[in-house]
């Protein structure tokens, strides 16, 4: 007996948080409703309020120490008050460091959440308007141009925002202050805060017009038509780059992004891993490399189908690598994007160690994770997490309020993963984790690369100087010159900080590739001598009647390590014959 309503094929609930089925105002618009306040006030006041009551209360506190210091050596007479005052610079000093330390995480804290972004902000902002005008069949390089112009002015229009800001707070500044100030605290809310306000408006201020006239100068994005020629007696490595699989845990399930206009349970996963299967019995791959968003909110059902699918071909599963998507950490709720967890709840540090008890099984024998201190690679991810294993399981079986600080130091220090070159000349593999730290499940596409991973993800490429490597992470570098439908996919979505990675990586650029997902695009270029591949996903952006692709490329290393990609493998999916459409296409 057929149901009027056929659970199967879903119904308007799946669609509640798809982008592709509601416009984003109109997903906003409900989460207001529905958005907890008082969790919204407390994660306000823990991550930006507090930190900005540090970073302006650290020149008051430095100036009543340096105050009391003068004071002493003024009326110091003695070896007695000498005495006294070597022990309080002592003291001091070894304050002033703890007190630094503080100033720095509270600086860079608002620098994620507040400073960059306004930055942008304006220039994917002014990007959007710009392009706007131009006609979808425009040449890329005209797309670029703009691109290139509106960044110089989002560095003039945010560095007259941050001057506004500055002005305005000013007068409620303080600047120094005494011991006995300090012991009324209450009374230096307002002047810490106005401090903070400046501070960080003078860093935008200069920042801004640097960042600004830097992304204009530099190289832009441009598509590769032309790829290297096979060469005889060059060392070739296959690696298959797939990305957003959203594995659902249900045999029905939609996917958040999607809802009931995109594909269904698990079946075209299924069919990508029998075409792989298929492609490495004839020409077997060096890697498989899939760059996130292996689940569609992270849960654990959906990781034990990814696990149990993956496990169904021995002959793929230990050559596959994966890294976390915004969909593994980033969903706080799935059906609610309105849901906001603490910055303390153990909920998304649950989320984090799912992702990683993953990343153990598929890769632990073969990725190392690096020694932060000496910046050079250090053991197996296995024997990192060793250690820790109890504490991972008590974790998720025992009820917390509160994450636990030894789990968050490892899920800070597995990253960068490295998979070193097999030989000298070869080519190596770096795992990059891109996702910002929200905890709102609206704004849980942001990402952020942290500057210190790249910093000794540079270390360890000048440790291997005659080979390639690929650096893998999940989102976009920078938007690519091709038409944006949206303002929401150029800003929810992006690398707040892709330019200045791109920068970064100029030395490295004839020996790197960079790989990735997140937006499901098709694209393949350079960005100066940097290569930028960027994945389509093989399961989402089609129903289960319609064709999807992945591909495989060829890497080519040459001499001094030298990078070059080989004409690139488009492998189709195809969609099933009885797949009905849905009932909302």
């Amino acid at each position: 007996m057929q149901p009027i309503i056929d659970p199967r094929a879903g119904d308007i609930e799946d669609d509640a948080a798809s982008t592709k089925s509601r416009k984003l105002s109109a997903i906003a618009g409900s989460m207001l409703v529905e958005i907890s306040l008082p969790k919204l006030i407390t994660a306000w006041v823990l991550l930006i309020a507090t930190p900005g009551l540090l970073l302006g209360l650290a020149p008051l506190v430095a100036w009543a120490w340096l105050a009391q210091v003068r004071d002493k050596l003024a009326a110091f007479s003695g070896i007695g008050s000498l005495l006294i005052v070597a022990l309080l610079l002592v003291v001091g000093l070894y304050g002033v460091r703890r007190v630094w330390r503080f100033v720095e995480r509270s600086f860079w804290s608002l620098h994620a959440l507040a400073v960059q972004p306004v930055y942008a902000l304006c220039r994917e902002g002014l990007s959007q308007f710009a392009e706007s005008f131009l006609p979808p069949e425009a040449h890329e390089r005209d797309r670029s141009r703009r691109r290139a112009a509106m960044a110089a002015a989002a560095g003039i229009l945010a560095c007259g925002l941050a001057a506004g800001i500055v002005a305005l707070a000013w007068p409620h500044t303080r600047w120094s202050a005494s011991w006995a100030m300090l012991s009324a605290p209450a009374t230096l809310i307002v002047p810490a805060l106005a401090n903070a306000v400046v501070i960080s408006g003078i860093y935008l201020l200069l920042a801004s017009i640097v960042w600004g006239f830097t992304d204009a100068v530099m190289d832009q994005p441009e598509r590769m038509h032309l790829f290297h020629p096979d060469r005889t007696g060059a060392r070739r490595w296959r690696i298959a780059h797939l990305s957003d699989i959203h594995t659902v845990g249900e045999r029905f399930g939609f996917r958040i992004e999607s809802g009931r206009s995109g594909p269904q349970g698990n079946e075209r996963f299924d069919a990508v891993l029998a075409r792989l299967a298929e492609i490495h019995a004839a020409a077997p791959l060096d890697q498989i490399l899939i760059t996130g968003d292996m689940t569609d909110a992270g849960r654990a059902s959906e990781w034990a189908e990814f696990l149990d699918r993956l496990g169904c071909y021995p002959q793929l599963a230990p050559i596959a690598l994966v890294l976390p998507g915004n969909h593994d950490l980033n969903i706080a709720d799935r059906a609610n994007p309105a849901r906001l967890e603490l910055p303390t709840s153990a909920r998304k540090q649950v989320r984090q160690m799912r992702t990683l008890s993953a990343m153990e099984v598929i890769q632990g024998g073969q990725a190392y994770v690096c020694d932060r201190t000496a910046g050079r690679i250090g053991p197996l991810l296995t024997e990192v997490l060793r250690p820790v294993r109890a504490a991972i399981e008590t974790l998720a079986d025992t009820p917390r309020l509160n994450r636990s600080a030894e789990l968050a130091r490892v899920w800070a220090d597995v990253f960068p993963m490295v998979v070193p070159p097999p030989e000298h000349g070869g080519l190596g593999i770096i795992l990059i984790n891109s996702n910002a730290d929200t905890n709102f499940s609206f704004t849980n596409a942001l990402g952020l690369v942290a500057a210190d991973d790249i910093s000794i993800a540079c270390k360890v490429m000048d440790t291997y100087p005659e080979s390639a490597w690929i650096l893998a992470l999940h989102h976009h570098v920078m938007e690519y010159p091709m038409p944006v439908k949206a303002f929401s996919e150029r800003i929810a979505t992006a690398l707040i900080n892709g330019s200045w990675l791109v920068r970064r990586l100029r030395p490295y650029a004839g020996r790197v590739a960079v790989m990735h997902g997140h937006r499901h695009i098709d694209w393949i270029g350079r960005i100066g001598e940097l290569t930028v591949v960027s994945a389509p996903s093989p399961v989402m952006e089609a129903r289960d009647d319609q064709e999807t692709a992945f591909y495989v490329h060829t890497m080519i290393v040459g001499a001094g390590g030298r990078l070059e990609l080989g004409e690139p493998d488009r492998v189709s999916v195809t969609g099933r014959d009885d797949a009905a459409p849905s009932a909302a296409a």
